[in-house]
């Protein structure tokens, strides 16, 4: 098997990149785009004009590319175009899609409680893992990542380290959580990674983790179209209808912005039927005009 061969400009790209910091899955994720954009055209892309951009993009619409692929290349074109080859006024041809906002689907804590119990075996390793992942929200890479000196019980704190966007964050870690991550390693006693793949000196990946959820869900008999992914959602939505602050939320998710957390208001049911309608005030104030009008 030969190894791709690697061109001045798409070395010059990765190296962009790397500058300003992106991470490896950011980094192949443009690579493709590009690759992509110049197997569209035929030549080097960097030779593109245009009237070539507007034809890709008419080639995207017509072959049924999703708004988040569609939106995906045009966020790696427009870095090709402005950083790596300097032609910024290639930006000007580009558009975005306009993506639809469906709700996150969320389980009930019931459904949370039987797919966490039916987690596979044998042993505790992917009951404690997707335990993580409600527990704190965290994403799948980030429980996958987790070591052992990550979970600090003396101040009650899970520390994410590099998580989405490169940054590390704290995270509560619950003492009900505590106890079950304490029965796993006296079990396991796993050393470096909290949760060790296949051989030891890696991690589980994300997608085993994903495998494990399908699997506990399904033994659980949960019918809502959910991934893994789900959990965090649950953990968002569940803390919401608690009366926890959104802003205290968004901090847990690692959110760069209030509105990405914001949503969740839309799905948390408990909070919506709870919420007192201004109409009940109105409704007083034409009793006492009745009573008024009576004496």
């Amino acid at each position: 098997m030969t190894e791709e061969r690697v061109t001045p400009l798409r070395q010059r790209m990765i190296e962009d990149m790397r500058i300003r910091g992106m991470g490896d899955k950011a980094q192949k994720s443009h690579i493709r785009a590009i690759k992509d954009f110049a197997a569209f055209l035929r030549r080097s892309p960097d030779t593109a004009t245009p009237e070539d951009l507007r034809a890709y993009q008419l080639h995207m619409t017509d072959t049924g590319i999703t708004p988040s692929t569609f939106n995906t290349r045009i966020v790696a074109l427009r870095f090709f175009f402005g950083m790596t080859c300097g032609r910024e006024e290639m930006k000007r041809y580009m558009q975005f899609r306009t993506e639809p906002r469906k709700l996150p689907v969320v389980f009930s804590v019931e459904e949370v409680s039987d797919i966490l119990m039916a987690a596979p075996g044998p042993g505790l390793k992917y009951r404690a893992a997707l335990s993580i992942s409600y527990g704190a929200g965290l994403r799948a890479a980030e429980v996958c990542n987790l070591k052992i000196g990550d979970i600090d019980s003396d101040r009650m704190l899970i520390h994410v380290e590099l998580g989405k966007g490169q940054k590390d964050r704290k995270v509560m870690l619950s003492p009900g959580l505590l106890e079950l991550l304490r029965a796993w390693w006296r079990e396991a006693r796993p050393e470096g990674w909290l949760f060790p793949g296949t051989p030891k000196i890696n991690p589980i990946s994300p997608r085993q983790l994903n495998r494990a959820f399908t699997s506990a869900k399904h033994m659980a008999g949960v019918k809502k179209p959910a991934t893994l992914h789900t959990l965090r959602h649950s953990f968002a939505t569940h803390l919401l209808e608690a009366n926890t602050d959104v802003r205290v939320i968004q901090v847990l998710l690692g959110h760069a912005k209030l509105t990405t957390t914001a949503r969740y208001t839309h799905v948390a049911t408990k909070t919506i039927r709870d919420t007192v309608s201004p109409y009940e005030m109105l409704a007083k104030l034409q009793d006492q005009t009745v009573k008024r009008s009576l004496e």
